[in-house]
């Protein structure tokens, strides 16, 4: 990975696998420019950020697993410390591929860790999550929270963005938060999945359904039984201004080691 010397804010070149983008939360901001958790070709976190989905080109709209080169430089420490922080040029964004289906299970068990406290006691700030996942539930979410979420989508309507094409992006705020409580090697904690794509499968299975009850229940079934069953991760980030504090940013669907050794 390309490395910019202390104190440079010179742009240099790197390339990175697309991961996961985390749900904007009642900010206007950051609906119109967002953070991106990638992963570079050494198996390293990413974040890339700002980047306004607006102003990128048809030929720049990438999706998960999309490999992208682009020219970054650091922020100012004053504007964010976290060591994976890459300020984008977004102009220079060039997509040149993506990864194969039959690759992306081995790339994130490279990446993969069971411990937060000890990718903090390393100063990282975004983790692969190898964990056991011990519950996956649904909250309604409060009047108040709902029309701060509208706001902020109605702010994006006649944005395009990159996980559109696969109509993962809710075309309205979600009733619904989902949470999940889990374990690693420092133990049980509770986490509020913060992916549109979580929120959009719920709202294309009540539509898809016709009842939202029956689409709650496909989802704990499904993210929270299936999922663990067959093998999944956790897409782990800090709060920005709250570096011991880690939020799920996704679910990624990862096999163990020993049972892609048996395919």
């Amino acid at each position: 990975m390309a490395l910019v010397p202390e104190g440079s804010l010179e742009h240099v070149e790197d390339e990175a696998f697309i991961i996961v983008k985390a749900a904007p939360r009642a900010s206007q901001t950051y609906g119109e420019t967002v953070c991106i958790a990638a992963i570079d070709h050494n198996g390293c976190w990413v974040r890339l950020y700002p980047v306004s989905f607006r102003d990128l080109s048809d030929a720049q709209q990438f999706g998960r697993w999309d490999r992208i080169t682009y020219r970054w430089r650091k922020p100012t420490a004053a504007a964010d410390r976290r060591v994976e922080s890459r300020r984008v040029d977004q102009g220079s964004i060039v997509i040149t591929g993506k990864m194969r289906d039959s690759d992306r299970h081995a790339f994130l068990n490279r990446a993969a860790v069971t411990s937060l406290k000890a990718e903090r006691e390393k100063d990282r700030s975004l983790a692969v999550l190898r964990c056991e996942i011990l519950e996956f539930w649904p909250e309604r979410q409060s009047a108040e929270e709902m029309e701060r979420q509208r706001a902020v989508y109605d702010g994006m309507r006649q944005q395009s963005d990159f996980f559109s094409q696969a109509n993962l992006i809710p075309r309205e705020a979600c009733p619904f938060v989902f949470k999940y409580r889990y374990r690693d090697d420092d133990g049980v904690h509770v986490g509020t999945c913060q992916d549109w794509e979580t929120e959009a499968t719920f709202l294309r299975r009540r539509g898809e359904m016709h009842s939202e009850q029956a689409a709650l229940d496909w989802m704990v079934q499904r993210f929270g039984v299936e999922f663990p069953r067959d093998g999944m991760a956790l897409a782990m980030g800090t709060h920005r201004y709250r570096a011991d504090q880690w939020l799920i940013n996704g679910v990624l669907r990862m096999k163990p080691t020993n049972q892609m050794t048996m395919l």
